[in-house]
């Protein structure tokens, strides 16, 4: 039996006495290290201050760099002969975050997985193909044994070679697959170059990166399947933190692991339900690496109301980061808007690119969009009503004049991790 199916059973009290004996227990993990013993003394706060879960907003907020700060095992709670596994972020400014397992953090983090994975429909005798990234990155890894963990059979297929990872879908009758939506989607242009049939897939899980509505809906149109969307993070384990059901809207955040606060990024202030603010996440089941309300950057909100399925409060799909969000000419941009934008126009193929430039002292963004090869004519007349068509839909939704520029099919870059459609070339 996996923890979705316990989880349907803890409820109101139950639940919340659940949640404060694992706080409690979670403070006195962080006092092994040094940042939280110093932290709580310059509070003027100690563990046994948290009596009540109201008790955590006494508690400062862990921030990244403050996990860069204690690089490489600053922030571990046990002994290192206790680790069993250790992953990092990606590192792409200064040195990376070093997130290490004990044998128990291994289990609960599979254990996750598996709720997730059976709550979306997989099952034992499933073949799932894992087309992400095996190595430092979480997401492999982290998928790998938690498919496993059910019965299901899979495929490490990691990322690249997408003519193999086709092949391999129709030859070994692959049911599910995991990936970035990036590549999803760029393995979706491949597989119809080779006319290619998938009918094995049912279910895509797609996370690592924002992604809209519209993509889902073109994903699952064009590759018939249900496509449904994962959170997760390395300093949280890594993915398996939240999850769709079949509702399709909103993510499960599995309260008996995690307690989530919405902040106002700027001034730290908690906001309500239905209210957009950066999360804010103190896991309550890790061993290795304990934290205490620690700083996703993640834009998002907690829904107002429970969901049909029974699993209790979901979080909103993300809107974007706090760091990746565009402040341009005071106005402020989420890529996640622009992509929701294109998606909506036919004749747009599936890939954009955005640059920011300042000029003369303004800022400007323009965006080399792709066009559908399979929708678009080719005349120069309709080239100009198509740019005049995005330009419009664009300043609608954004209230600011974007250059577009159209590009040919296959021109763009294709990413096989986290896409990286944003140039901001005003810091460079």
């Amino acid at each position: 039996m996996f923890w979705n199916e316990k989880m349907e059973t803890l409820r109101g009290r139950e639940l919340q006495e659940l949640q404060l004996k694992r706080l409690k227990e979670t403070v006195a993990r962080t006092q092994n290290i040094g940042f939280y013993q110093k932290m709580f003394a310059e509070a003027g706060i100690c563990p046994e201050d948290i009596k009540t879960l109201d008790d955590l907003s006494k508690i400062p907020f862990t921030k990244k760099a403050d996990l860069r700060g204690g690089y490489p095992f600053g922030f571990l709670a046990v002994p290192m002969n206790r680790i069993n596994r250790i992953h990092t972020t990606s590192g792409t400014t200064g040195k990376p975050t070093v997130v290490a397992y004990t044998k128990n953090d291994l289990n609960s983090w599979s254990e996750l997985i598996a709720r997730n994975l059976t709550m979306v429909g997989l099952r034992e005798g499933d073949m799932f193909q894992n087309a992400s990234n095996y190595s430092l990155f979480t997401g492999g890894l982290g998928f790998h044994y938690g498919a496993e963990k059910i019965g299901c059979a899979v495929v490490p297929a990691g990322v690249g070679n997408t003519k193999r990872q086709i092949e391999m879908i129709q030859d070994f009758g692959v049911n599910a697959i995991h990936c970035t939506p990036s590549y999803a989607m760029h393995l979706t242009e491949v597989a119809e170059d080779m006319h290619a049939n998938l009918d094995s897939l049912r279910i895509g899980v797609f996370g690592a990166e924002a992604w809209s509505e519209n993509m889902r809906r073109d994903l699952e149109n064009r590759l018939n399947i249900k496509a449904y969307d994962s959170y997760g993070m390395s300093e949280l384990f890594g993915p398996g933190v939240a999850f769709e059901c079949p509702e399709q809207d909103g993510l499960h955040i599995w309260h008996d692991c995690y307690i989530v606060e919405i902040i106002d990024p700027k001034t730290g202030e908690t906001l309500g339900p239905g209210e957009k603010g950066e999360m804010v996440v103190t896991p309550l089941v890790k061993e290795a690496m304990p934290l205490l309300r620690y700083r996703t950057g993640d834009i998002t909100m907690l829904m107002e109301d429970d969901c049909p399925c029974g699993r209790g409060q979901k979080i909103a799909r993300l809107f974007g980061r706090s760091d990746d969000m565009l402040t341009v000419r005071g106005i402020n941009v989420f890529p996640s808007q622009i992509e929701h934008v294109l998606k909506n126009i036919p004749e747009v193929g599936d890939q954009f690119m955005v640059y920011i430039d300042r000029v003369n002292h303004l800022d400007e963004m323009t965006i080399e969009v792709e066009i559908n090869k399979h929708l678009f004519s080719g005349e120069l007349s309709d080239l100009a009503r198509l740019q005049n068509k995005i330009g419009k839909a664009l300043h609608e939704t954004l209230t600011l004049r974007a250059n577009v520029q159209l590009v040919e099919p296959g021109s763009l870059p294709r990413f096989e991790g986290k896409a990286k459609r944003v140039v901001d070339r005003r810091t460079i």
